[in-house]
């Protein structure tokens, strides 16, 4: 289901590694953006 998901989001939701975002100046949604996918990568990646 994660892998799926970390599919989903590399399409939909902007990379901030491409803009080359500064975490430090990073607003509240960008960080939780960042967040949750940290979170669905994770996990896909945990999960055979």
């Amino acid at each position: 289901m994660y892998k799926i998901l970390a599919q989903i989001n590399k399409v939909i939701l902007p990379s901030f590694t491409k803009q080359r975002l500064d975490l430090a100046k990073a607003t509240k949604w960008q960080m939780a953006i960042i967040g949750y996918k940290y979170y669905v990568t994770t996990r896909a990646l945990s999960k055979k």
